[in-house]
């Protein structure tokens, strides 16, 4: 293998790396960790929540975080593209949001879409460049969950914050 395809896949794997530790700050709550996945002239359009700056994106979120109960980002299919130090991504995407509605009840907000990124390696470091948010479709849906029943009872369940179990068992990740 010629030392461009070496480079190629180095810089691939260390894009998705960079797109599964914006998943884990979100679902962890790991702002400081989020902040730094993103070049501070960053913009993010999150749609009608944030759309500018990824500094607005970055203080709005912990008011919309704390309405939340639990959430938790999946990726799917990551198809990026590199020229250089910049790159571009598709990032699909299914994001669970468990919340209340306004009358208080339990509801699941699921969004299926796509991440639209773009990319830029500065002193040797990828970071999101611009972040944009596509959804796809959604479902929002009364809860059923039930941490009663016999099969979780026991279980470690996971939290947001950093009483979720996997900050005590890692002493890599979470750095």
């Amino acid at each position: 293998m010629d030392n461009n395809t070496l480079q190629r896949l180095a810089d691939t794997q260390e894009i998705r790396d960079l797109v599964m530790q914006y998943c884990r700050a979100i679902d962890r709550r790991d702002l400081d960790r989020l902040k730094n996945l993103y070049h501070s002239d960053a913009i993010d359009d999150h749609g009608a929540f944030s759309a500018g700056p990824v500094q607005k994106y970055l203080d709005l979120l912990p008011t919309i975080l704390d309405s939340m109960i639990a959430v938790s980002h999946q990726i799917l299919n990551h198809y990026i593209k590199i020229d250089g130090d910049y790159a571009e991504g598709e990032v699909y995407m299914i994001a669970y949001h468990l919340t209340k509605d306004e009358n208080g009840k339990d509801i699941e907000v699921i969004v299926g879409g796509r991440y639209l990124d773009l990319y830029e390696k500065r002193d040797n470091v990828w970071k999101f460049k611009y972040r944009k948010i596509v959804s796809d479709w959604n479902q929002i849906q009364p809860s059923l969950s039930n941490w009663n029943a016999p099969m979780f009872v026991g279980t470690a369940r996971g939290d947001q914050y950093k009483t979720d179990p996997s900050w005590e068992l890692f002493r890599l990740i979470g750095k």
